[in-house]
């Protein structure tokens, strides 16, 4: 007998799971009109100039533009890839400290390299050039699942670095129960993603209070005790509207962050 509080959990994962899968859909149809618009500025520049184009590299365009469709490189709604990921610069074996100025206080987590060595560097890499500066924590969810996300340069759930990431350590949590989840505590930091593997980007979630969802999220860093009250008087505050899902009624505005080795 399914209790009222999963089925309230099943139903928020379910909307969490549709919402980035819509997302990701929009993001196909935004990839298939730029390789449709490209071919017709292409075709207009060789009418033009009577220059003579192969057709050759453009399907291998058109079919690397489908590859990219059918495996999304983006992530938990961001961006398309563009770019490959930063090169490995950081100490694989140590432990680094991301450090967030926001409008509701200072928040912090550790993020163990051995673990996660790509997110780490990524992470490390994009705090350097001041990738976060000026960012928000564009999204609140505050029934089923309990986190606070942030990380989007476009605010609206749909930015990122313009690369991806693999996904890292989804066994860390532990195996998946017979509901297909598994708990992620108050207190992980994890990566979003559009639903499918590798897909991670710049955004990531701060769980609040334990929340069941599927292993597919790369669980990469800890909060501080301090941090986790504040996101949870975040989370407390609710979201903008009175939804369960959205913009947080307390706006989280990040003025600087900072990745250092710990």
């Amino acid at each position: 007998m399914v209790s009222s509080d999963q089925r309230r959990r099943q139903l928020a994962r379910e909307k969490f799971e549709r919402q980035q899968q819509r997302r990701e859909e929009a993001r196909r149809r935004t990839r298939r009109l730029t390789v449709v618009i490209a071919s017709s500025v292409a075709v207009v520049a060789v009418i033009a100039g009577g220059t003579y184009l192969a057709m050759g590299d453009d399907d291998k365009k058109d079919k690397s533009d489908a590859s990219a469709s059918a495996s999304p490189s983006a992530s938990a709604s961001p961006s398309e890839s563009s770019a490959p990921e930063p090169a490995m610069k950081i100490d694989k074996k140590a432990e680094y400290t991301m450090s967030l100025k926001t409008s509701q206080g200072d928040l912090a987590f550790t993020m163990k390299a051995a673990k996660t060595p790509h997110t780490t560097n990524s992470f490390k890499a994009l705090a350097d050039k001041g990738f976060f500066d000026g960012t928000k924590c564009h999204r609140l969810t505050t029934q089923g699942i309990f986190v606070l996300q942030c990380g989007d340069p476009k605010g609206d759930g749909t930015g990122g670095p313009g690369y991806t990431i693999p996904d890292e350590n989804l066994t860390g949590l532990g195996k998946a129960g017979a509901d297909g989840t598994v708990t992620y505590p108050a207190g992980t930091v994890a990566m979003a993603n559009t639903g499918q593997p590798h897909t991670g980007g710049s955004q990531f979630f701060l769980v609040y209070k334990d929340s069941k969802l599927p292993p597919t999220y790369t669980p990469f860093g800890t909060m501080d005790d301090a941090s986790l009250k504040a996101v949870k008087d975040i989370g407390a505050a609710g979201v903008a509207g009175g939804a369960a899902d959205g913009a947080p009624k307390k706006a989280v505005d990040i003025s600087k962050a900072a990745v250092d080795k710990s």
